[in-house]
């Protein structure tokens, strides 16, 4: 018989605590980290200056109630922001900053048994230009590169990635594709990404290959479990307390692989 799952060791909380906290803001992380699960994952944005921040929106609006383009903005600007997500949250967190990546990651090295996938955003990939965003990436990722993984929707990006460092890379697909296992088969990530919603409507295993797979938007137990039946290694939520708790009560023979 297989040894049963260690929920902790096989959730990734999206954006950090993101149904508690302010998504991607250092509490957000924390918590996340707190609670025990083993893997993160956050959004990275370049400022004007080309200051790595960490943020999913490359404007305002939902998160800090602001209609302004944040990419436009040097970090000094930014730091002035409040990113409390008021129209979910209220005033609950009001003065809740923006994160650079450099205080993610010494969030990160507190805890030493977790890893972090760091998502670069296609918004500043464009603004800014694939090498430069890579290159002011990586420079901070490099000095926790046992605890991290950089990922993108941008195959060229998370290409340049592997030719510019040692690092260890995911692909966020956009769809579940022959096309697309195809290009997985070719550049060989070390993990695939895919939104639940964007696979088959059957249980047949995923394609097997050189990568790990983790599904996000992942809410409850059920989906969990089918997920891993169908070969899933890693599974993303933003309710994370919510789904550690429900995987740990669940009898470890039906969650089991």
């Amino acid at each position: 018989m297989s040894a049963p799952i260690d929920p902790a060791a096989r959730l990734i909380a999206h954006r950090g605590n993101a149904y508690e906290f302010p998504e991607n803001t250092l509490p957000a992380l924390q918590s996340a980290l707190e609670l025990g699960v083993r893997h993160i994952e956050f959004d990275v944005h370049l400022s004007a200056d080309e200051i790595p921040v960490v943020m999913h929106d490359d404007r305002l609006n939902r998160c800090a109630g602001l209609d302004l383009d944040a990419l436009a903005m040097n970090w000094e600007e930014l730091q002035t922001v409040s990113v409390h997500e008021p129209s979910r949250l209220g005033d609950r967190f009001a003065g809740t900053p923006i994160p650079t990546l450099a205080s993610a990651l010494a969030l990160l090295r507190h805890f030493p048994q977790a890893m972090a996938f760091v998502e670069l955003k296609r918004a500043s990939l464009r603004r800014f230009g694939t090498e430069t965003m890579v290159r002011q990436v990586c420079e901070q990722l490099r000095t926790v590169a046992d605890q991290v993984v950089a990922i993108s929707f941008d195959l060229e990006a998370v290409m340049q990635i592997r030719q510019a460092s040692a690092l260890r890379i995911g692909w966020v697909l956009t769809d579940y594709s022959f096309a697309a296992q195809e290009r997985a088969e070719t550049s060989c990530p070390e993990f695939l990404f895919c939104n639940q919603d964007k696979l088959p409507n059957n249980a047949s295993l995923l394609w097997q290959g050189s990568w790990d797979w983790v599904i996000y938007e992942v809410t409850n137990r059920d989906e969990a479990s089918q997920l891993i039946s169908r070969g899933v290694h890693l599974l993303e939520s933003m309710q994370i307390r919510k789904l550690l708790h429900d995987l740990q009560t669940t009898p470890p023979t039906q969650l089991s692989n």
